[in-house]
């Protein structure tokens, strides 16, 4: 015990600057997924071109080169920023990919005569995807998005890696000032254990209350 009081503020400092980056990389996420994923049913070819190669693209890029990407190549371009707001936009970019095709399946099971019938009432593409497809799609795919969110709390710990406070990050620390390298392990398990459980027990309550009955 004597590695977390003794250590408690850089514990905290860090698993708070996890919690941090999973909630802003996260609400980053929902958002360009829900928007890319309209983009892949919409009937426009650019917009579908655009959507496919976004998802293929960052599906197929590991994350740490995309980290590497955004915190050392954007600055290239005269984008200049806190490494926290680069490793949230490479978090969430990167999420937002599977996000993407959670949404897009979720979709692909809301049968096509609600689509149909949304047209012959007259209601736009825009209209029909919110009011009538979405709701639906969002009930089958609470599950997949949950375990996204809990891989992308367990991601941020690359942040660590480009001078990002984080949880993972403490062991160099505590491992300078002498301590128990395992016992200091623990301890930061123990921090993603209790991110990890909250985000599950968020989904399993929201599924609780919309998802589909099985």
């Amino acid at each position: 015990m004597n590695v977390l009081t003794d250590n408690f503020h850089t514990y905290a400092e860090g698993f708070l600057g996890t919690v941090e980056l999973t909630v802003y990389a996260s609400l980053l996420a929902l958002v360009l997924g829900f928007l890319m994923a309209a983009f892949r049913v919409a009937p426009v070819a650019s917009l579908r071109i655009f959507g496919t190669a976004w998802v293929t693209v960052l599906r197929n890029t590991p994350l740490t080169l995309l980290f590497f990407a955004v915190l050392l190549g954007l600055p290239r371009f005269g984008l200049v920023l806190p490494f926290k707001v680069f490793a949230i936009l490479a978090l969430g970019c990167y999420t937002s990919a599977f996000i993407c095709e959670a949404l897009r399946s979720g979709i692909n099971t809301v049968p096509t005569g609600q689509g149909e019938a949304a047209r012959s009432l007259g209601m736009t593409f825009g209209q029909t995807l919110n009011l009538v497809i979405l709701p639906q799609a969002f009930r089958s795919v609470i599950p997949p998005i949950g375990s996204t969110l809990i891989a992308l709390a367990k991601n941020s710990a690359i942040a660590g890696a480009f001078s990002v406070t984080e949880l993972l990050g403490t062991y160099k620390t505590l491992s300078e000032l002498g301590y128990n390298i395992v016992w200091t392990f623990v301890w930061i398990a123990v921090g993603y254990l209790i991110i990890t459980l909250a985000i599950s027990a968020l989904f399993h309550a929201m599924e609780r209350t919309w998802g589909v009955a099985r």
